[in-house]
């Protein structure tokens, strides 16, 4: 027999599909809204980091006139205890002509008076001291004892150069750190009356996909690509007036960060005066205390030893030592006034500044 073959065709098929796509939308700044927005939040930004500067100006400035404050108590502390051993001295003195005879003991109750009265000055003035540790422990975020162990023998006292120079005002206004943060603000709410001018006019959104379709059989045949575009176009047609009225209250937004910038600007120029002339006078009361206490301190030694002679009698001395006291101890709160007078002028003029020479763009950026 015979056989026949007839060969069957046999199909292979594969096939795979890919697609590809991106959407996306922009919307046209036609009339500049986004980019007065994003001016505004720059000027945010700006008076944010300019309020910040403010407040490291004023967390300084405490810092040091506690830190005056401190040294001041010191030289009282200083002061009282000097007065204390010359009142002692007086004291055994009148003991000394009372057992001769020379005296009644009114003198010596008098002067034993007189010097209990400055001992117990003392401790209050102590006490003053340690609180005042423990504000700055406070001011620099560290525990209490922290001040203390830090400056270990005591405190400097720091004086007040003979001249200060203190700028013009226009270098005082770009000093200060209020007065930027203001400014900033100010232009951030007028960017934003043009972001509400903008929102009452047309805008144009466009929107697009685009993709790519591969269909492979065996191998690729072909490739397919599209790419659709569509714009669209909104205005405000009728609003009931609501972005007129955005505008009108944004408008008076930006009046008030002009008014408060305003206001700004003339409290730092009143604050510069104030502190020039805070200066001068106490400058002025310290030199005439620092003559005063000089004339005390010699009226007092004559009035010791004009008593110790039998010349005069013992209330010259008790008055002349008082004198002393009070005089001296009111050169040290003079001196630590000057101080915090500068130290008021200083914040006043926005906390110091670097020398001024060329910089970089980088440089002034930042």
């Amino acid at each position: 027999g015979g056989s026949t073959a007839t060969p069957g065709g046999g199909e292979a098929t594969g096939s795979s599909q890919a697609r590809a796509g991106l959407d996306a939308s922009w919307q046209v700044d036609l009339f500049g809204g986004a980019r007065r927005g994003v001016e505004a939040a720059e000027a945010d930004y700006a008076s944010a980091a300019a309020s910040v500067d403010a407040a490291r100006v004023a967390l300084v400035a405490e810092v040091a006139r506690t830190y005056v404050e401190l040294g001041t108590l010191d030289a009282r502390i200083d002061i009282a205890e000097r007065n204390l051993v010359s009142q002692t001295e007086t004291l055994r003195l009148t003991e000394y002509r009372a057992r001769a005879g020379l005296v009644t003991t009114q003198d010596v109750e008098q002067a034993r008076a007189s010097r209990a009265q400055t001992e117990a000055s003392i401790p209050a003035l102590e006490q003053g001291r340690v609180e005042a540790e423990h504000r700055l422990d406070l001011l620099l975020g560290e525990r209490p004892g922290a001040t203390r162990a830090r400056l270990g023998g005591g405190v400097g006292r720091p004086t007040v150069p003979a001249r200060v120079a203190v700028g013009i005002p226009a270098e005082t206004l770009r000093q200060r750190p209020d007065v930027r943060a203001a400014e900033r603000t100010l232009a951030a709410e007028t960017a934003r009356v043009g972001v509400a001018e903008a929102a009452r006019y047309p805008s144009l959104t466009l929107s697009g996909s685009i993709g790519v379709e591969a269909l492979q059989q065996g191998a690729v045949e072909g490739t397919g690509l599209f790419y659709s575009l569509v714009g669209g176009l909104t205005a405000p047609i009728w609003d009931a007036g609501r972005r007129a009225a955005a505008v009108e209250a944004q408008d008076a937004a930006r009046e008030e960060a002009l008014a408060r910038y305003e206001l700004v600007v003339l409290t730092a120029l009143h604050e510069v005066e104030d502190a020039l002339v805070a200066l001068a006078r106490s400058r002025e009361r310290r030199a005439a205390l620092d003559r005063a206490a000089e004339a005390a301190r010699a009226a007092a030694t004559l009035a010791r030893q004009r008593y110790g002679a039998g010349l005069i009698d013992f209330q010259p001395v008790l008055e002349t030592e008082r004198t002393v006291l009070a005089v001296e101890d009111g050169r040290a709160t003079s001196a630590a006034d000057e101080v915090q007078a500068l130290i008021r002028l200083y914040e006043a003029l926005g906390g110091g500044w670097a020398p001024s020479g060329p910089t970089s763009d980088a440089e002034d950026d930042a």
